[in-house]
């Protein structure tokens, strides 16, 4: 009996078959992948991420949660992925009028969070048509023809439009500028004592505080810094508790006196003035002064002069200038204290303040 042989047949297009297998299979593979991102996507968009349960936050006595989530054009059973967070904040902003700001949060898989803050009249803001009370953003409350006791005052301002519910804004953007940064600045100090701030030249805003100081601040430009060197120096023992105008000098220099004199610039800003010999001449600065105001002042401070045990120059008038120079303030006691006493028979109280470095504290 023979053997029987086994033999392996080789075909000529068995590797063409093999690839030919292969390419299928990962079309099979692309397939069943776009099938199941496909149903996924569907049922993601439809049955699953829909909304059951909302929170809010910080709701007041004026809204409740049922107001709130109705401002929002949202409803139970909205899928949160086909959500427009950032138009449903807006319609709440839109729909109720002392909203400050809204925010709206998706929390997976099926929740919704909504935060708001409230509007506080915070503003007066007079314009030719009546006095609107605005919010510390600048959001119009109300429309008046009285101011609201309590509010400082901004003055020299033209709204393009006085809807309630609005954004404050004037023609000028320069004015626009000014305003939010000096609102901004007196809104967040809780012991701001502005009362009024007149913003009819924008390049020479004047501040008037409750203790009546008046500050003469220029531009709006570093207002936040500016406000807060007034501050400082009405807080200083030589100056508290007395009537005048602080004017800046220069971008980092305040000057305080009893008198609306004016205030001249300092040497390193100042700009030498020769004349057809080329010999240096002092130019002279003009100013309209207000003698009933410097009136005012003076019997005011003439009175805290004669309570004043710690005042030794009470019995005359001088000019007293102080420079400090506070550097590294965080570092050691570095400090360098500077006093020039310059007594005449004039009527101006006088005080310069230089704060190098007042971002530091």
């Amino acid at each position: 009996m023979k053997d029987v042989e086994k033999t392996n047949v080789e075909r000529r297009n068995s590797g063409k078959r093999m690839r030919r297998r292969r390419r299928n299979m990962n079309l099979y593979a692309v397939v069943v992948i776009a099938l199941v991102l496909t149903i996924g996507i569907t049922m993601s968009y439809t049955f699953l991420f829909n909304i059951e349960e909302v929170h809010i936050s910080n709701i007041s006595e004026r809204y409740d949660e049922n107001q709130i989530f109705s401002a929002s054009g949202i409803s139970i059973g909205d899928n949160l992925l086909r959500l427009n967070t950032e138009k449903s904040a807006e319609r709440i902003l839109d729909e109720l009028l002392y909203v400050e700001t809204a925010e709206v949060n998706r929390k997976f898989p099926s929740s919704l969070e909504i935060k708001v803050t409230f509007c506080v009249p915070a503003f007066n803001v007079e314009y030719s048509g009546g006095v609107l009370v605005v919010s510390k953003l600048g959001k119009i409350l109300e429309n008046n023809s009285f101011k609201t006791d309590g509010l400082p005052t901004i003055c020299g301002l033209e709204p393009v439009s006085t809807e309630l519910g609005q954004m404050i804004r004037t023609e000028s953007e320069h004015k626009n500028e000014a305003f939010s940064e000096i609102i901004a600045s007196i809104a967040s100090d809780e012991n701001s004592s502005v009362t009024q701030v007149d913003l009819n030249d924008e390049f020479s805003i004047v501040v008037n505080y409750g203790n009546g100081t008046v500050f003469k601040m220029g531009n709006w430009n570093d207002a936040d810094y500016k406000l807060k060197l007034a501050e400082t120096v009405m807080n200083d023992d030589t100056v508290k508790g007395k009537k005048g105008y602080i004017t800046m000098v220069g971008t980092n220099q305040c000057s305080f006196r009893t008198s609306e004199e004016p205030v001249g610039i300092t040497a390193e800003e100042q700009e030498v003035s020769t004349d057809a010999s080329g010999n240096p001449v002092q130019p002279s600065i003009k100013e309209e002064a207000n003698p009933e105001q410097e009136a005012i002042f003076s019997q005011f401070n003439s009175r805290i002069n004669e309570n004043s045990s710690e005042n030794v120059y009470a019995e005359d008038d001088y000019t007293y200038s102080e420079d400090y120079n506070y550097n590294d303030y965080y570092g050691e006691d570095n400090y360098n204290y500077n006093y020039d006493y310059n007594y005449d028979d004039t009527y101006g109280y006088r005080n310069d303040y230089n704060y190098e470095d007042y971002n530091a504290y």
